[in-house]
């Protein structure tokens, strides 16, 4: 006999949580449709060169291909290349700027281990522009971002907030002889390797004492968000990129008050996302408490999302939550605010031979937008009741007898217990 496991780096919820991750996934799909963000769903599986022409490195050893004859195809490593090729391909019939929503299953041959997996739910926002994007875009992605983890049920956090322009204007203004783009992935590595690994870092790249130093005091600046602009304009640091960033940034800030959203966000110098893929705002978000489970929605500032796939510059913004991964840190330290309910409002118990009219009942529920479902299985009635605890059901409708006779309903209320006689009208009533 086979042994029922599922692979390592997978995960099935039962039914009671997948009810509250439906909750949670409709709840931001919501929010995002009210902002004007447009739902979309692209392929899971991607031809070969269309994936890979944006991926490599750790990147593509990660991606699961599939050999199917002469033709060789990828499952989706991310949302982001599937909707770089969708605005691609029709760039001509969509109007930008383009605002989008998905939600998904994306796939990664990764290392299995806690938080991380092999299948995931992403959920993903961007808008897009054609040539030019303004800016005041990259703060109501956040924003959007901060509202919808509100809603669902996530009140103490923080969007930490940088600018790669600034980050990168910072580096070169030191002069320090070596590859950029490598001390900006270890200032991203910072939280995780500490200071003492951090410096050492450095120093294996040829960088002095005196500039290690500097690095340090910038990214670990503390302050009000209003303070460390200020301290920024104080370098006097004479690079177009540079003050490009702070004016960016400051703008950003200046938009995200305006949404009402400024407590939720902070500046902090350290986070650069890592990605060359990146080009300006950059945004990690952290539960407080819980900063130790890394960012729980992260995204940023692109030049250009689809040059590998057109001609023409389409700069964007966005964000992404590892929708499953979320879910699993807030059901395991007891934060979900959607509590765990069955699927249907009422199910529907005979006493006798009384199948037909059950039936009817819920058809005439169902008619009304009441969730019901019918107990046909031959057991005795407290079978039935344990069935009904058992599935968290919230009221119980009894046919019987005496009330196919006199034409009510006795619903049961599994909560408090009560029973009440109750006409159809009236049980819809009490219900929704």
């Amino acid at each position: 006999m086979v042994e029922p496991k599922i692979l390592p780096g997978f995960i099935e919820f039962s039914p009671s949580e997948q009810a509250q991750f439906k909750k949670i996934k409709t709840t931001i799909a919501k929010n995002f449709e009210l902002f004007g963000y447009s739902p979309i769903d692209t392929v899971v599986l991607e031809r070969e060169d269309v994936l890979l022409a944006k991926a490599g490195g750790e990147t593509e050893k990660q991606i699961f291909t599939i050999e199917k004859g002469e033709k060789n195809m990828c499952l989706r490593f991310d949302l982001t290349v599937s909707f770089a090729r969708y605005v691609a391909s029709r760039e001509n019939e969509l109007a930008f700027p383009f605002k989008r929503f998905q939600v998904g299953k994306v796939y990664r041959g990764e290392r299995p281990q806690k938080g991380r997996y092999r299948e995931f739910y992403q959920c993903d926002i961007d808008v897009i522009g054609k040539e030019n994007l303004s800016v005041k875009y990259d703060a109501e992605v956040p924003c959007v971002m901060s509202k919808s983890l509100k809603e669902i049920g996530i009140e103490n956090f923080k969007i930490k907030i940088n600018n790669r322009k600034v980050l990168f204007g910072f580096i070169q203004s030191l002069n320090l002889g070596c590859d950029y783009n490598e001390v900006v992935r270890i200032i991203d590595k910072f939280d995780k390797i500490g200071k003492e690994n951090f410096v050492a870092c450095l120093k294996d790249l040829q960088i002095s004492d005196e500039n290690c130093e500097k690095i340090l005091n910038f990214i670990e600046k503390s302050g009000k968000n209003c303070e460390k602009i200020e301290f920024l304009r104080n370098l006097n640091i004479a690079s177009e990129d540079f003050n490009k960033g702070v004016e960016e940034l400051e703008e950003v800030l200046s938009v995200v008050k305006s949404f009402g959203e400024e407590d939720n966000f902070e500046i902090d110098f350290k986070i650069s996302r890592g990605l060359d893929y990146y080009t300006g705002t950059v945004y990690e978000t952290f539960i407080t408490g819980y900063e130790n489970f890394g960012s729980i929605c992260s995204g940023g500032r692109y030049d250009n999302l689809a040059g590998c796939y057109t001609n023409t510059k389409l700069p964007g913004v966005g964000m992404s939550i590892g929708l499953t991964r979320l879910f699993v840190l807030l059901r395991d330290n007891n934060l979900l605010k959607f509590e765990s309910k069955s699927s249907i409002d009422v199910l529907i118990l005979t006493m006798g031979e009384y199948c037909d009219q059950a039936v009817k009942l819920a058809e005439f529920l169902r008619t009304n937008g009441v969730r019901c479902d019918n107990y046909f299985d031959d057991a005795k009635f407290k079978a039935k009741m344990n069935y009904a605890n058992k599935i968290g059901v919230p009221y119980v409708a009894i046919l019987g007898e005496d009330e196919i006779a006199n034409d009510y309903i006795t619903l049961k209320n599994m909560s408090t217990g009560e029973q009440q006689k109750v006409s159809n009208n009236e049980l819809i009533k009490i219900i929704k």
